[in-house]
């Protein structure tokens, strides 16, 4: 089939990749010069198939409270004139109740336990080089209570087939001595060896050369402008370029999905969530006293990962609609946890700042799979796990779109 993927971040160039490896015409089209400039730019790098849960749990809830006001909130709602906010804000509150949180963890577990499988084979297959450490993930905290509660947690999330392991203090520092400095005392911690961190931007990038390499077109600087549909199918796009028929079309443009999938009639619970992320150029001093293996902190809600020879933090989520605006409240708050937890990285003083929109669905879980529409596939909503995720996505919809069983069991739109 000749297929057009909309959307050149990490979900539509790994399902350009996928589709043209099960032999389609596969063109790309982005409104940016590039792949990977908008939330695929500067994530935090981990891919954590063994912490893939959702926001939405019976916990946050007390905590949603106590955020209340506070512009250094992890989750912040930004409250607006705006229908799809509300809405959304009401399923993600009904998605915190237990018996759909472990159902969303549980197919949420199975899809990025295949995908981190599909990145790891396709690394292998490309020698793909994008910073990637594979030492694990330390989800660590710095009170007892958080840690008692990260280790009931373990335990609750074992019968789902998520295996963590619990670690003291004193063997969170062995597996990162560079948390030895922090300003408050590591008391424990979660350790998923089997996870690993890298560079989805430098991911995306160098997958996108090999994959034009072997005949994906990619249009750059090419904006979508409308969907034309009739007699129930997709029939053709509208870009800035012209207008475009293919046999089936792949909308996998992250939060922008949704309005513009409205504008044919399919609804899709997506909305933006913003996230923020700071980078720090690392000098050879810094190098060496700053982490290497991938950090969680439950206290701040915030990732921290290496990447090179630079160190990224990223967390906290906003629901303030399409604003792509840096936050310098809640970026600094970002620097000052890190500067806490390594004082010895004092000397490293530019910061790079960065916000992305999050395409998130309430419970976490994305849509893949066919629309209502024939011709007219979606994968999106990947919120905080889009780089998790990314490989599987992208294979299970090849399958699907080329009359093949997916090998990873989730539910499938259709």
């Amino acid at each position: 089939m000749k297929i057009v993927v909309l959307g050149a971040g990490v979900i539509g160039t790994t399902c350009a990749w996928y589709l043209a490896q099960a032999g389609h015409e596969v063109t790309v089209l982005d409104r940016r010069p590039a792949p990977a400039l908008e939330t695929s730019f500067a994530n935090g790098g981990q891919i954590s198939a063994g912490h893939a849960e959702p926001w939405a749990n019976p916990s946050v809830l007390p905590q949603l409270l106590r955020w209340l006001g506070r512009e250094d909130a992890p989750l912040l709602f930004r409250l607006r004139a705006d229908p799809a906010q509300w809405r959304w804000g009401l399923r993600f509150l009904a998605e915190c109740r237990p018996g759909r949180f472990a159902r969303n963890c549980r197919t949420l577990a199975g899809l990025a336990i295949y995908s981190r499988d599909c990145l790891k084979q396709l690394r292998e297959r490309l020698g793909l080089r994008y910073d990637e450490l594979a030492r694990g993930i330390l989800h660590f905290a710095t009170s007892a209570r958080d840690f008692d509660a990260l280790a009931r947690h373990a335990e609750a999330v074992r019968g789902l087939g998520i295996q963590r392991e619990v670690k003291s203090g004193a063997e969170c520092l062995a597996i990162e001595p560079a948390l030895q400095y922090a300003a408050e005392r590591i008391v424990g911690g979660i350790y998923t060896p089997q996870d690993e961190s890298g560079d989805a931007h430098r991911f995306t990038q160098e997958l996108a050369a090999h994959a034009a390499q072997r005949g994906v077109r990619f249009a750059m600087d090419t904006s979508v402008i409308a969907l034309h549909a009739a007699r129930g199918e997709l029939q053709a796009i509208d870009t800035s370029q012209g207008r475009i028929r293919a046999d089936a079309y792949v909308v996998a443009m992250g939060s922008y999905s949704a309005p513009l999938l409205r504008t044919v009639g399919i609804r899709i619970p997506v909305y933006p969530l913003k996230g923020y992320s700071i980078t720090l150029p690392l000098g050879p001093a810094e190098e060496a006293a700053a982490p290497s293996v991938s950090l969680t902190d439950e206290a701040y809600k915030i990732v921290i990962s290496r990447l090179g020879a630079r160190l990224r933090a990223a967390g906290t989520a906003e629901l303030t609609g399409f604003d792509t605006s840096i936050n310098e409240v809640r970026c600094a708050a970002i620097v000052r946890r890190v500067r806490q937890l390594f004082p010895q990285l004092g000397a490293a003083t530019t910061v790079e700042r960065w916000a992305g929109l999050r395409p998130a669905t309430p419970n976490n879980v994305p849509v893949i799979g066919a629309s209502r529409l024939r011709r007219l596939w979606i994968s999106t909503g990947h919120g905080t796990l889009g780089w998790t995720l990314a490989c599987g996505s992208a294979a299970a919809l090849a399958d699907l779109m080329s009359g093949r069983r997916p090998e990873v069991d989730f539910e499938f739109a259709h």
